[in-house]
């Protein structure tokens, strides 16, 4: 019915997309508000919505929380009333947030703030708080920001890259006085993991393997709040390795991706979807793993934790909750975890302290993990000696999948991890996965990006005089146009590289150029 601002452009297939995704697919008799998210893939190539600070945010924030290029996430706060006027004798309304960053709690915060009042006011309430959230600043990673929208202040830190993980977030905020006293959120975007897992608290370590792996993953959910919820529960779980394969925390029979997904011509892709129309059931069991849950209630107890199944298990009227998958876990199941939080539950910890020890334990299991992987792609990185001013650098060794596994015997997770299990079958299975893809082109980006910045300083502590001496003029005016082009790459790609060198390269240039004749110099100055 209304876009706001009214020049952001969609294109047609992605509103129909919105519209379908904005609504509940499968009847749900609650009445009242319902929140939830989906994720849309970009269609109609890139549009002019690439931001100056693109490049910038994505370079301090975290992996996990980069804006993203080809996707839009929605936040949606969806009502249902009774209303006799209308034909099917409800009133049904959403109000869509769409924005390319994963700020889960800050936009749902934000959406339930506006959209009771949107409800009731309609379109003059949103130009009233889009002009207000223009006036915000950008996110910049590291910086906490009070955000004003309808009398109140929002305040939220934006994570950054060199957080350590697993820290928990500042607490003491700097209150400056501010009245009204903001709303505080702890994080921008951090799920309540305990209650989001509660039903498959005992599997955890299960859907880790799988998620690591990238295995193909359907939830199916009574509502789009679980099956969402659930969705990107399970893609924050690598943290702070990065989720490389597609997700879709919301998904209707109407998606353009439908057909794609259904097919039985070919292998589920890798992707997890979630899902809440019954008749997914029969066009998806095919799918090696299937997660059936119920409607997720907090409880003073342990909630009734589901069963591992047989896939042809599934009965395609009455699924009971599950999960249905014939796979092995490739590591022992780890009790203690589950002691802990049995523990929390008797003592009535809060959910927020549950939610911090599962996410810890996973934290823990991942970097046990990978830093086996960091340990050994350093170890290609060429020697700093190596790397001489007038020569290209040297490459970075290649990553070898077989010298890896060597190395795990004196220096693998075990160090770190106290689970047993078939740690080598985990890392040959993750080697076909897009995670690794995606973790190690990230990782060999950043070391190219180091070498070009050495190589930079060693050219600035070089004597390009003295090379000079025995140079022909073609030698110099090459040295020239490599040396402007590694400046002008430094400068494009952000190298972690001091401005002092650049401006002392940039400096060389200019002496190396007036040493030449002039007629050359003024081709120089002009290329």
């Amino acid at each position: 019915q209304l876009v706001y601002p009214c020049d952001f452009r969609l294109t047609e297939k992605e509103k129909t997309s919105i519209c379908y995704l904005s609504f509940p697919d499968s009847y749900s008799g609650g009445l009242g508000d319902t929140q939830f998210s989906f994720r849309l893939r970009q269609s109609g190539g890139q549009r002019g919505a690439h931001y100056e600070d693109d490049g910038e945010y994505n370079r301090e924030a975290p992996l996990t929380l980069q804006r993203e290029a080809a996707h839009y996430f929605g936040y949606v706060y969806f009502r249902q009333v009774k209303d006799s006027s209308m034909k099917r004798g409800y009133f049904l309304q959403s109000l869509v947030l769409v924005s390319r960053l994963p700020y889960m709690n800050l936009f749902q915060s934000l959406l339930q703030l506006i959209a009771p009042e949107y409800f009731d006011k309609l379109e003059p309430c949103l130009e009233a708080v889009c002009n207000e959230i223009d006036q915000w600043p950008p996110p910049v990673p590291g910086q906490t920001l009070n955000l004003p929208v309808m009398g109140v202040v929002i305040q939220v830190r934006i994570p950054s890259r060199v957080d350590k993980p697993g820290s928990s977030p500042v607490k003491q905020f700097n209150q400056e006085n501010l009245l009204p006293a903001p709303l505080v959120l702890p994080s921008i975007h951090e799920l309540d993991l305990f209650r989001c897992f509660q039903p498959v608290l005992i599997h955890v370590q299960m859907l880790w393997e799988l998620m690591l792996l990238g295995e193909p993953i359907v939830v199916m959910a009574p509502s789009p709040a679980v099956s969402s919820e659930m969705v990107l529960a399970l893609t924050s779980c690598l943290s702070p390795l990065r989720y490389c394969c597609d997700y879709r925390p919301y998904f209707t029979i109407h998606d353009s991706e439908f057909k794609e997904y259904t097919t039985r011509t070919q292998a589920p892709p890798n992707i997890v979807v979630g899902v809440t129309n019954p008749f997914f059931i029969k066009t998806l069991q095919h799918w090696p793993h299937i997660v059936r849950v119920g409607e997720l209630k907090m409880s003073g107890d342990l909630p009734k934790q589901v069963k591992v199944k047989k896939p042809a298990k599934l009965k395609t009227l009455d699924t009971k909750p599950g999960i249905y998958t014939a796979y092995r876990t490739f590591l022992h199941k780890d009790k203690t975890l589950i002691k802990r939080l049995l523990k929390g539950i008797q003592r009535k910890r809060p959910s927020e302290v549950q939610s911090a020890l599962l996410r810890r334990h996973l934290l823990e299991l991942t970097q046990s993990f990978i830093i086996p992987l960091e340990h050994y792609i350093a170890s290609l990185m060429p020697l700093q000696r190596a790397i001489t001013p007038w020569k290209n650098p040297p490459q970075i060794r290649p990553f070898r999948q077989e010298d890896f596994m060597k190395t795990l015997e004196h220096a693998g997770p075990q160090l770190t991890c106290v689970l047993k299990g078939d740690w080598l079958g985990l890392y040959r299975r993750f080697f076909k996965s897009p995670n690794f893809d995606g973790w190690y082109r990230q990782r060999h980006k950043e070391m190219t990006q180091k070498l070009e910045a050495l190589h930079l300083e060693a050219i600035c502590d070089a004597n390009i005089m003295a090379w000079m001496r025995d140079k022909s003029e073609v030698e110099i005016v090459d040295l020239v146009l490599k040396l402007r082009e590694k400046l002008v790459r430094a400068r494009c790609q952000h190298l972690p590289v001091k401005e002092e060198t650049l401006q002392r390269v940039g400096l060389y240039i200019e002496t190396v150029i007036g040493s030449l004749p002039e007629d050359l110099q003024a081709v120089l100055h002009h290329h």
